[in-house]
C-alpha cells in the first residue's frame, strides 16, 4: 500500500472537480483578491463548510497558480522536543523557502505532526536534497511529500 505523498499528480479539467473543490477554489480566490478577509467569510459566501475548505486547500490549485509559483506541501512526523519546530524552520529558511501555511498538531504521546506549505521559487537545491535536509535532525521521524507544483 502506498503511503501518503507517494501518489501520482494529475492535471484535470474543471468540469470533473467536485462541487466542494470548486467552492474551495472560489473561496481562495475571494481571499486572494481581498473581497473577503477571513476563511469564515469566504466559505460562508460560497456556501462551503470550513472543514471542506481545509480538506482541499493544500491539495487543489488552479493550474495558473501552480505554473507561476513553486509550492511544496510536506507532512512531518516528529518527536515533541523543545525547539524542534525552530530547528525545522531554520532549515527551511536556510534553503530560501517561504512558509505559506503551517499547521502543527497538539503533541500526543510525545509525537507531533506538522503540515507545511512552502513557496520554493527561490530554493537553489533540488527538492530531493531539501527533503533529505529536513530528515537530518534526530527528532524527525518522517518527511512525506504531499504535493508539489511546477517543480
Amino acid at each position: 500500500m502506498k503511503q501518503l505523498g507517494e501518489g501520482q499528480f494529475y492535471l484535470v479539467r474543471e468540469d470533473v472537480l467536485t462541487e466542494s473543490m470548486l467552492k474551495m477554489l472560489e473561496a481562495k480566490r475571494l481571499l486572494a483578491s481581498g473581497e473577503e478577509s477571513t476563511i469564515q467569510e469566504a466559505t460562508r459566501r460560497v456556501g462551503l463548510s470550513r472543514s471542506a475548505f481545509y480538506k482541499y486547500r493544500d491539495t487543489v490549485f488552479p493550474f495558473e497558480s501552480i505554473a507561476r509559483e513553486r509550492i511544496l506541501t510536506i507532512f512531518i512526523q516528529m518527536e515533541d522536543r523543545k525547539g524542534s519546530l525552530a530547528v525545522l524552520l531554520q532549515i527551511i529558511s536556510d534553503a530560501r523557502c517561504n512558509v505559506l501555511t503551517i499547521h502543527q498538531t497538539i503533541p500526543v504521546q510525545g509525537r507531533a505532526n506538522i503540515t507545511l506549505s512552502l513557496d520554493v521559487t527561490e530554493m537553489p537545491v533540488k527538492m530531493e536534497e531539501f527533503l533529505q535536509r529536513l530528515k537530518v535532525p534526530d527528532f524527525v521521524e518522517s518527511v512525506i511529500l504531499i504535493s508539489s507544483g511546477a517543480i
